[in-house]
């Protein structure tokens, strides 16, 4: 039980350091580059993409294939860079932010899917599924607490010396990052009746395509959501990120929850969340002030607390613990490919339609996905007890 206790406080801390500093880089970078280097929205798309995509490679190509004490060294190596290179934001110019932006993507690659792997290590499956709800929990915690700081420290400072500060969160994760538990062995070959290629398993397909109905929206509000409410309803920098504040508190409150009470039904949970997804997008669109457009950041919140642990939770489940690095890599992988494209893709359409009409498209296309989701999940009953 103690070593149990310390290996997940030693998750959570990892994981606050991380995903608070990491989501601060994310929401803040497009800030910095549009109203103190003066990008315009493809630009700023761009740099996103490159952030994503270096994150893609690392965790996808490097990670994925790395046996347990490689991937060690390579953790924590990752994160003392990652710590060393984070305060470097605060005196970027146009040539250095982006170099800095794939130098920092690329060591956050080999961070987030071995904190994932090292959640779901016990063999016990209340025990892992427990774990991995706290996990996620940790990350809803550091989404609303990190955005909180930001606020306040951006009432006194600028957009550059915020890097500052939250480069203590990158020392923190560096310090953490020894502490943390890998698989003592692991096998090199799985026995063929529990081999299952990762990408046609329905468990991984299921938990991909819920990911993406979530992740493209997300992706969208991440990168312009701020300049969206700044632009349209002419607030503050403070009053942005307290909206992401209020986006992670209901996030977290679905997290608690879930932590509460694990998962029952995964693919009622899945096509629920979706469903809450198109509702928050519609209420956006239509929002014509910034008490609406808080709303609508309220209910998109639930399905961003939801989505990420079932698919986490249907992943565990459907593959033994020999394939969950490989298959958490991958998933990990794919949904920073989705965030690598996305904001280009999305920058392009903002210059043609405005930031409004371009969250408006993305309504359709979960609802297209959503059909896909509903066969999946099918297929996963089948195939996840």
């Amino acid at each position: 039980m103690a070593n149990i206790l310390y290996s997940v406080l030693m998750i959570i801390s990892m994981t606050f350091s991380v995903r608070a500093s990491n989501n601060m880089l994310a929401t803040t970078i497009p800030l910095l580059v549009k109203y103190n280097l003066g990008f315009n929205e493809i630009l700023i798309g761009l740099i996103s993409a490159v952030f994503s995509l270096s994150t893609f490679f690392m965790s996808g190509f490097v990670n994925a294939n790395l046996k347990s004490k490689e991937r060690r060294v390579l953790f924590i190596f990752s994160s003392i860079v990652y710590a060393v290179l984070f305060p470097f934001f605060s005196m970027v110019n146009y040539v250095s932010v982006w170099i800095l932006s794939i130098a920092t993507g690329f060591v956050l690659g080999a961070l987030m899917p071995n904190i994932i792997t090292s959640s779901s290590l016990y063999e016990d499956k209340k025990v892992r599924e427990r774990i991995i709800s706290i996990y996620t929990l940790t990350l809803s915690l550091s989404l609303i607490i990190g955005p909180a700081i930001e606020s306040i420290i951006l009432t006194k400072f600028t957009l550059r010396q915020s890097f500052i500060f939250f480069a203590i969160f990158g020392v923190l994760a560096a310090i953490t990052s020894f502490f943390i538990k890998f698989p003592e062995k692991e096998s090199e070959k799985v026995s063929s009746d529990r081999r299952t290629p990762i990408f046609k398993n329905a468990g991984f397909r299921a938990s991909v395509i819920n990911n993406l109905i979530y992740n493209v929206p997300f992706a969208m509000i991440t990168v312009f959501g701020g300049i969206y409410a700044k632009e349209s309803f002419h607030v503050s920098y403070s009053i942005v990120t307290i909206l992401f504040s209020l986006f992670f508190s209901t996030s977290f409150l679905s997290r608690l929850i879930f932590t509460i009470k694990p998962p029952n039904n995964l693919p009622f949970q899945m096509i629920m969340s979706a469903i809450l997804t198109a509702l928050g997008l519609s209420i956006l669109v239509l929002s014509n002030n910034i008490v609406i457009y808080a709303v609508s950041f309220l209910i998109l919140g639930i399905p961003h607390g939801l989505t990420y642990p079932l698919s986490l939770v249907a992943i565990t489940r459907a593959f033994p613990p020999e394939q969950r690095n490989k298959a958490n890599s991958y998933f990990f992988s794919v949904l920073t490919a989705i965030g690598t494209f996305i904001p280009i893709l999305f920058g392009a359409v903002i210059e043609l339609l405005g930031i409004r009409l371009t969250f408006a498209i993305i309504i359709p296309f979960v609802l297209i996905f959503l059909i896909f989701l509903r066969k999946e999940t099918s297929r996963m009953k089948a195939e996840i007890p």
